[in-house]
């Protein structure tokens, strides 16, 4: 356990794989083993397995056209592959399969299907669309495909050190906002980045999130948490691209969080999932609210 004693920060993160000519991935991977005292290949195994759940979410979730239980979700992905086969993306196939993959993976959790939480239930489909999407289209084999993996769980892992990943506690910032970090280093990490741009990447993807709030509609994981999904996905994948051209967070990733942390206490309670302000309570939101309570 001396690993979490010790790396609780990026800074300390950098410094540790700087230090042991290592990345974040086999950093991550090396300390697990011995925390848990198991062997490297069976915690690779653990991964695997979630990395297996994603995938297995994506094609159910892009076959069915169920509705929640609301009925007020659930065949949004179905519309969007429609259009995709008669009018392709503006950004190609690769966008395509990010925010469908997504559309499908948030409405498995709609229909109570199998998801992954990463880190969150409610922002389940950002790192899957993301690290699958891309993976597929760039031809990654499955082994680096869990690399990806472990870089996205540290991120999120250190996040959580200091703020809990928790619409109630910072809002949707804590949620979609840190998943989109994690997509962000998890395909950083898949395009050969180096620790520094995978960092960058993160913090690129979070700081430009802060202030997210978390309003859902009817007090239920569907409206507008449905569509935040394939949108910071492509969020994600915006500050893979920065981070990989060489651009830089100005804001180091520690502070980022610190920023999280603060945003998160000054929001109103009325906006971390109470359902009491914001799209919760506009017009149309109380008239579903009101139809679904009968």
């Amino acid at each position: 356990m001396e690993y979490y004693k010790n790396i609780t920060t990026f800074e300390e993160l950098y410094n540790t794989c700087t230090e042991q000519s290592t990345t974040i991935w086999q950093t991550a991977m090396e300390h697990e083993v011995d925390a848990a005292e198991i062997s490297v290949e069976e915690f690779r195994a653990i991964v695997k397995k979630s990395l297996d759940a994603m995938k297995e979410a994506i094609r159910t979730g892009l076959k069915s056209r169920e509705m929640s239980i609301s009925g007020m979700c659930g065949d949004d992905c179905s519309r969007l592959q429609e259009r995709f086969q008669t009018t392709g993306a503006l950004f190609g196939k690769t966008f395509e399969k990010i925010t469908t993959y997504a559309l499908a993976t948030i409405e498995e959790n709609l229909r109570m299907g199998k998801i992954v939480a990463c880190p969150t239930a409610g922002s389940c489909a950002i790192v899957p669309s993301v690290l699958v999407g891309a993976a597929e289209d760039l031809n990654i084999p499955k082994e680096e495909q869990i690399n990806a993996l472990i870089t996205a769980g540290e991120i999120g892992r250190i996040v959580s050190n200091k703020v809990a990943l928790a619409g109630a506690v910072a809002g949707c910032q804590a949620e979609c906002g840190v998943a989109s970090a994690m997509a962000a280093a998890a395909l950083t990490q898949m395009r050969g980045g180096n620790v520094e741009e995978i960092l960058n990447a993160a913090a690129l993807a979070l700081k430009n999130l802060l202030g997210l709030t978390c309003d859902p509609v009817c007090g239920l994981v569907e409206i507008p948490c449905v569509k935040r999904n394939p949108f910071l996905a492509i969020h994600a994948v915006t500050a893979s691209e920065l981070a990989l051209a060489g651009i830089k967070s100005k804001i180091p990733p520690d502070e980022v969080i610190d920023a999280l942390e603060q945003t998160g206490k000054l929001m109103s309670p009325l906006l971390k999932e109470s359902s009491q302000a914001g799209l919760a309570k506009t017009r149309t939101a109380l008239r579903l609210e009101k139809e679904f309570l009968k």
